[in-house]
């Protein structure tokens, strides 16, 4: 592998390992908990998401084509929020820092991505209730998976 592209690898790799170790902002309720089985809660942030998230990740939540692929500007493709996706895989309380931040503000040290921060836009309570919509999406095992996810988490 040429140096630069054992360079860039390197550096994507550090970013990433940097966003999964990050501490989530103290004012994130650790306890966080989507309330996926709430059909009001669902129904509100739908409607959410629909208006502030559906233009990039999908009316279907099915992201963008190759996001796993940096595009010409170095910038991952929204990715999709569905079972495919890898949202499922963070706790809920990293999920409400990430969409309240934005990405490149979470992880810092120059990272780049074109997830904006909507805690300008949207309530803590709104956030929750967009990812509860999603997450109201996925099939049982992998709800059943986030929910081992965050129980691990806020035993730390």
């Amino acid at each position: 592998m040429p140096r630069r592209l054992l360079l860039i690898a390197l550096a994507a790799a550090a970013a990433v390992a940097a966003f999964l170790l990050r501490p989530v902002p103290a004012d994130v309720d650790a306890g966080s908990r989507l309330a996926y089985d709430d059909p009001e809660v669902v129904a509100r942030g739908e409607v959410i998401y629909d208006a502030q998230c559906a233009a990039c990740h999908g009316a279907d939540l099915e992201g963008q084509p190759d996001w796993r692929v940096r595009d010409a500007d170095g910038l991952l493709p929204a990715p999709p929020h569905d079972e495919n996706g890898h949202t499922w895989h963070h706790p809920s309380e990293m999920l409400i820092a990430i969409t309240r931040l934005g990405s490149e503000e979470l992880v810092g040290g120059g990272y780049r991505s074109a997830m904006q921060g909507f805690g300008d836009v949207l309530s803590d309570e709104e956030i929750a209730a967009t990812l509860a919509y999603i997450k109201s999406t996925w099939p049982a095992e992998i709800i059943a998976a986030h929910d081992e996810i965050d129980a691990r988490h806020t035993e730390r």
